[in-house]
């Protein structure tokens, strides 16, 4: 199975029903007044965290998102049904971005966050009856469901992390404490992506995960170290695995100096992470001689065969009292956008394009925008009344616009005119709408 961490997913929520142009028709009954209902919400997309996964390999292959429309409305009152959410399993310790700002950080199993919110259901003439407007010919499309486009980026949420050069027995350790079987061979990069343990010791179970690729420049993106050293920072415990021969004519020494200084240039955090250091191999002939020198420098220093399993208990039982030590999943929070916190936008923003062409732009104008229907007056009529009670009429006139220039909202064109509305003009062969709203 490829291990994929990043994916970019584009999201889109249903969009709401349409609302129903309805009227009552019954035997004696002449006057039975609207009943067209309401259209149904469009569905949400919700992103949850679950343990079973470690991979994003099934957004990778289906990027695109899309929830479930909502019903349209229907005579006799009824409303339309709301749309079917959709929710997107993804591993646990998945961050999310938008534009570059993290925005949610799944880091527990079960975590939901909505990623898009489902249109609004237009309104049916039955919503629109006032004791002065008995009889209104007025029903509103279905609100568009939001569409965004999010980066995902997997940070593996593990309690114990492997560290070390290529060959120091990382995988071997993860096989040995655990059932995971990684391919393990004697060359280096043998791992191409983390191998993912639950290892059981003493009635306590742990998630021990082998981070491939850490040599000299890895924070500079030499071998693997720059795809996988970012799976670090979720870890409670980083256990430091040596070969007691070296790496490349490096001796044992100065390999933990590069490992610290990498995992240190990568992120500060890291320097302050609780590390154990082992010593693997100790069935090799020289082992002991090695093991002597480096415990003058090193006074915590545990040795291991994982090839044997001598004292492969002892450091369990050392990863158990240090995780205790350290309990808690570690998330990131910062430059997580705030839901509590609510910004108030601006209610909208006109552009003068020159040649006579304005774009208006704001979150409500281009919403009340998608759900006219030009094909009824009385909803022109309304959609004017609105613009111009927000002041749009006021700001077009102090950017410059002229009877006959072009406004664009969206997807929809309307043409600009100091005179009432006359009629509805056909739509045109690209696909916008385009009628003359003029001032009352």
């Amino acid at each position: 199975m490829n291990f994929i961490d990043k994916v970019r997913c584009f999201v889109a929520a249903g969009d709401g029903g349409d609302g129903c142009l309805s009227f009552k028709h019954e035997k004696y009954m002449e006057w039975g007044g609207p009943n067209g209902g309401d259209g149904g919400r469009g569905g949400d997309v919700f992103f949850e965290a679950v343990s079973r996964l470690t991979t994003l390999m099934d957004l990778h292959f289906r990027p695109h998102v899309t929830a479930g429309r909502g019903g349209h409305g229907k005579g006799s009152h009824k409303h339309g049904h709301r749309g079917d959410d959709v929710t997107i399993p993804v591993p646990v310790g998945t961050l999310i971005y938008r534009g570059g700002v993290l925005v949610a950080d799944l880091h527990k199993d079960g975590q939901k966050w909505r990623a898009g919110e489902g249109g609004r259901g237009g309104r049916g003439n039955w919503s629109f009856k006032t004791r002065l407007n008995n009889a209104p010919r007025l029903a509103e499309k279905g609100g568009p469901g939001e569409r965004t486009t999010l980066d995902m980026e997997l940070k593996l949420l593990a309690d114990v992390g492997l560290v070390g050069y290529p060959n120091a027995g990382k995988s071997s350790f993860v096989s040995r404490v655990s059932n995971a079987r990684p391919k393990i061979a004697n060359y280096p990069f043998t791992t191409l992506s983390p191998n993912l343990g639950v290892a059981y010791h003493k009635h306590v179970s742990f998630v021990v995960a082998d981070l491939p690729g850490l040599i000299e420049g890895a924070a500079d993106g030499k071998g693997l170290g720059v795809k996988f050293l970012k799976h670090t920072e979720r870890c409670r415990l980083l256990i430091h695995l040596i070969d007691p021969a070296g790496y490349m004519g490096e001796d044992p020494e100065s390999g933990i100096k590069t490992i610290e200084k990498e995992l240190k240039k990568f992120s500060p955090k890291l320097k302050n992470k609780p590390k154990i250091l082992v010593l693997n191999k100790m069935d090799l002939p020289e082992s002991a001689e090695v093991l002597k020198k480096m415990r003058k420098k090193h006074k915590g220093l545990l040795a291991i065969s994982v090839a044997t399993g001598e004292g492969v208990d002892a450091i369990l039982d050392k990863i158990i009292a240090e995780l205790a030590k350290h309990d808690g999943p570690i998330h990131f929070a910062e430059k997580t956008v705030d839901d509590s916190i609510h910004k108030v936008e601006q209610g909208f923003v006109i552009e003068n394009l020159g040649g006579g062409h304005f774009v208006l732009r704001g979150k409500f104008v281009e919403r009340a925008s998608a759900m006219l229907d030009v094909s009824l007056p009385e909803a022109i009529n309304r959609y004017q009344h609105t613009l111009k009670r927000i002041g749009v009429d006021r700001a077009l006139k102090k950017a410059g616009v002229q009877s006959g220039d072009r406004v664009r909202c969206g997807e929809f064109e309307f043409e600009w005119s100091n005179n009432p509305v006359k009629r509805i003009a056909a739509k045109p062969a690209d696909g916008r709408t385009r009628i003359n709203v003029g001032k009352k």
